[in-house]
């Protein structure tokens, strides 16, 4: 454990106070900010996406599930993989538990991957999870919104040198990097109005922390996220710790 500054229970109360004046600034430009995420225009949905479900092929408007708003999780699990993302794995361990408080609030939530159905549902089985996972196969849907790379694209990252990080998280998934990059992250959400559907929303990257609960609590233990100077990342999947 690091040196750490120490004070009295006094100068801890001072000093809490001048920083929850902060906090309370950050909440205010949080409400701020999804307020204006509510007010982005909707863009109609024109392409026909179709998707391998447990109840059979299904559209895009089918996955609502007679909800009038849907959040995609974008889960990095690509057809050569044999195992899905660690780091998607824990945000789904996020995911998991809040599909019914969703439902409550007529959203419905799902995970989308490009693996095959049955790979997914193994993982989910071994996982423990219970949302909805779709397969959207060889589609665009990934694609189009910025979660699926080709080999061109990706050359210029692959070129400058692969972080330890990458190559561990490729290895976990059991497929090679490339495979590994072409795949990414992401978190979509769509509202279904008189039969149309349209994209309401689309983040990726640390707009994804949100569903990373962990981070939020590790920001208020007394060091932190702690990752600087690591050359593989800390995260596992929920049932790897031990090993």
């Amino acid at each position: 454990m690091p040196e750490h500054r120490v004070g009295t229970q006094e100068k801890f109360e001072a000093a809490r106070q001048e920083l929850l004046v902060e906090e309370k600034e950050l909440t205010r430009r949080s409400d701020e900010l999804a307020r204006k995420r509510r007010e982005l225009p909707w863009v109609p949905v024109e392409k026909d996406y179709t998707f391998e479900t447990e109840g059979g092929t299904k559209s895009l408007g089918d996955l609502f599930d007679g909800r009038s708003q849907l959040v995609v999780y974008h889960f990095m699990f690509g057809p050569p993989y044999e195992a899905g993302c660690p780091v998607c794995s824990s945000i789904a361990d996020t995911l998991s538990p809040n599909v019914v408080h969703l439902k409550a609030r007529d959203v419905t939530l799902i995970c989308s991957s490009r693996a095959s159905l049955d790979k997914l549902l193994a993982y989910r089985e071994r996982m423990g999870w219970s949302f909805d996972w779709v397969s959207a196969g060889g589609g665009d849907f990934h694609r189009d919104l910025g979660f699926t790379y080709s080999e061109d694209e990706l050359k210029p990252f692959l070129d400058g040198g692969i972080p330890p990080t990458v190559s561990q998280m490729a290895q976990a998934c059991g497929t090679d990097v490339l495979q590994y990059v072409t795949e990414g992250p992401g978190l979509s959400a769509y509202a279904l109005s008189d039969g149309i559907v349209y994209r309401t929303y689309v983040t990726t990257a640390r707009g994804l922390e949100p569903a990373m609960a962990y981070y939020g609590l590790l920001d208020r233990a007394p060091m932190g996220r702690h990752e600087e100077g690591e050359d593989t990342h800390w995260l596992r999947r929920h049932d790897e710790y031990e090993s």
